[in-house]
């Protein structure tokens, strides 16, 4: 009788083990699938600026997004961002636009909330208002704030600073 107790045990253990990792598997499969997901918004995001795609930049955002820049916090509507980025894109050709470190993704531990850290070098001229065109150079940091909306990750914010530019 205690032999087959110990048999019973020992199939409810295993039992236990498999559901369990199996469980865990598919956690992280969720997580990793997460993590990827915000990746490829980022790289989007990156190539939309390359290609000066204002709708592109804006495709992930949500309605009101959330700025930190330069010492200041506003939020800014769609519409807003729309005119500030076709402006800038009229303006401005990229040479270079990529990411100095692999971005860095975090999401939190309920999948509702997601964040990606990045560093890229911008460089290329924009045109001023005399019709001069500029050289710049500069390094970027900045964090990019998301929110799950029904199984969508979406943009709702981004604190940014710049670490050299040329005069």
């Amino acid at each position: 009788m205690r032999m087959k107790a110990l048999r019973w045990l020992g199939l409810v253990v295993i039992i236990v083990t498999v559901i369990l990792t199996t469980y865990s598997l598919s956690a992280d499969e969720q997580l990793n699938d997460d993590v990827e997901q915000i990746l490829k918004l980022h790289r989007e995001l990156i190539e939309s600026h390359i290609s000066r795609d204002v709708d592109g930049v804006l495709a992930a955002e949500s309605e009101e997004l959330l700025v930190v820049s330069g010492g200041e916090v506003h939020f800014r509507t769609k519409a807003e961002r729309f005119a500030q980025f076709e402006r800038y894109f009229r303006s401005v050709e990229f040479a270079e636009y990529r990411d100095l470190i692999d971005p860095i993704v975090r999401v939190s531990d309920d999948r509702t909330l997601g964040w990606l850290t990045a560093q890229v070098r911008i460089a290329g001229t924009q045109t001023d208002s005399a019709g001069e065109q500029n050289p710049f150079d500069m390094i970027w940091a900045w964090i990019e704030l998301y929110e799950k909306h029904d199984g969508r990750w979406v943009r709702i914010g981004e604190v940014s600073n710049v670490k050299s530019s040329n005069p």
